[in-house]
């Protein structure tokens, strides 16, 4: 056993040192969107030897994860920064405990048509954008019209889900569609949309994993180790994209190919929790208060946690 080996093992023991029987720790409730952590943990082996049972719900979105960690019946999900915000202004009672960055050319994008005239947001003044109402993708079609000069009563926006979402583009009952991945992958090897705005620049592109405080206060053995698992998934996915994607597809049906071409596009990294992060998540709040989508202010510095932190780190650390 490697050196780094030797130390990760003994942290994980610490951890769990007061602990006398695994039997005695109650199980996990992990929130799971369309299986996306569930196969991030399976395919990476960090589900062999778990010292607690991981029990995963299934969602079909943001929206109602972030609901049921609101009525307490997960412990703990994965949010983007929109409906973390929305979760936060619901009166949730959830922090986030751990940050992962996805790094990619299209992990957000606002998409027009192969043959469509537009290029730049500039060009969006007066025409259609069809989002999803509170996600990631209406955050950046908001924050690049801002940036483009224009404000979103320069647009018509049309609020569907993605799988409705990219009919209408096909059709053109919409001008441009603003998305991630893989919508944004299928996208533009499928049908060869052109990518208006990246939102490589423009977001944070943060994932944040949001646990409930009853969780915090009584599964904290559980959160530092599972924090620690799917950091080491995501790291091995970095190093791995072609198995990653190749679990995806049986699971979602979509192309392995589109699959490939995000994991190999995209890299995932994890992200201190400091004030810097949570003033990134602040300004998305107050646009949405300022755009009238948030009825009230919001100080999303209620929902962190930063004393996940140190045993992160030490973690992190000791498994490279």
């Amino acid at each position: 056993m490697s050196p780094k080996s030797l130390l990760l093992s003994l942290s994980l023991a610490l951890g769990f040192a007061a602990t006398a029987h695994a039997t005695d720790l109650q199980p996990l409730l992990v929130a799971n969107q369309k299986s996306s952590i569930k196969v991030l943990l399976e395919v990476s082996g960090e589900l062999k030897n778990v010292p607690y049972a991981i029990q995963f719900s299934e969602f079909p979105a943001a929206a109602p994860l972030g609901e049921a960690l609101n009525a307490g019946a997960v412990d703990i999900g994965a949010l983007g920064d929109a409906p973390y915000v929305f979760a936060l202004g619901a009166g949730a009672p959830i922090k986030v405990v751990s940050i992962v960055h996805a790094e990619g050319r299209y992990t957000t994008a606002i998409l027009a048509p192969k043959q469509s005239p537009l290029n730049t947001a500039s060009d969006l003044k007066g025409k259609k954008i069809v989002t999803t109402r509170g996600s990631i993708g209406h955050f950046l079609a908001i924050k690049a019209l801002r940036d483009a000069g224009l404000s979103t009563s320069d647009v018509q926006f049309i609020y569907l889900l993605p799988s409705e979402s990219r009919i209408l583009l096909d059709n053109g009952s919409a001008d441009a569609w603003s998305t991630w991945d893989p919508y944004t992958t299928i996208s533009t090897t499928q049908n060869q949309a052109k990518v208006l705005v990246s939102g490589e620049k423009l977001l944070t592109n943060h994932l944040y994993f949001a646990a409930t405080s009853q969780a915090i206060a009584g599964k904290r053995q559980q959160l530092d180790d599972f924090i620690a698992r799917v950091d080491r998934a995501y790291r091995w996915t970095n190093a791995h994209p072609e198995e990653y994607a190749a679990a995806q597809a049986r699971v979602t049906g979509l192309p392995l190919d589109v699959h490939i071409a995000v994991a190999k596009g995209t890299h995932m990294q994890p992200v201190e929790i400091d004030d810097q992060v949570i003033g990134g998540l602040q300004t998305t709040a107050d646009i949405y208060q300022e755009e009238g989508i948030l009825g009230k202010h919001i100080d999303v510095s209620q929902g962190f946690d930063k004393s996940f932190n140190a045993k992160r780190a030490q973690l992190n650390q000791a498994s490279r």
